[in-house]
């Protein structure tokens, strides 16, 4: 699998939010480094994703992919959501991808929480 193709099926997981397929896309020595803490290994990447599918299951919740980019490795997305709970106004990712894992992820983004 090439970087294009993990980036498609972890986009295509968390679209689904289909939990089981997301881990697929990383390994107990993957590691995701957001604002909100660092999450090292699939017990930890899983209760992130839970709670992020959680929160963008509820009615009314949606996201747009606005830039993708893939260089060798490296994958880059910039996106925006909206859910009852938070406006994700601007978020970016960054994926480095080895052998056919998410080997490493960053994520930052502008998220103001509704009242």
């Amino acid at each position: 699998m090439t970087t294009q193709d993990v980036l498609d099926h972890h986009l295509d997981a968390f679209t689904d939010q289909d939990l089981d397929e997301t881990l697929v896309d990383y390994s107990d020595d993957s590691v995701i480094i957001t604002n909100m803490g660092v999450f090292r290994g699939l017990d930890e990447i899983e209760g992130l994703f839970s709670d992020l599918y959680e929160e963008f299951s509820q009615t009314g919740s949606e996201v747009d992919l606005e830039q993708k980019t893939v260089e060798d490795e490296y994958a880059y997305i910039v996106w925006n959501g909206d859910t009852p709970d938070n406006d994700y106004e601007f978020c970016t990712d960054t994926f480095v991808i080895r052998d056919e894992t998410i080997h490493r992820q960053t994520f930052a983004g502008k998220v103001a929480p509704k009242e």
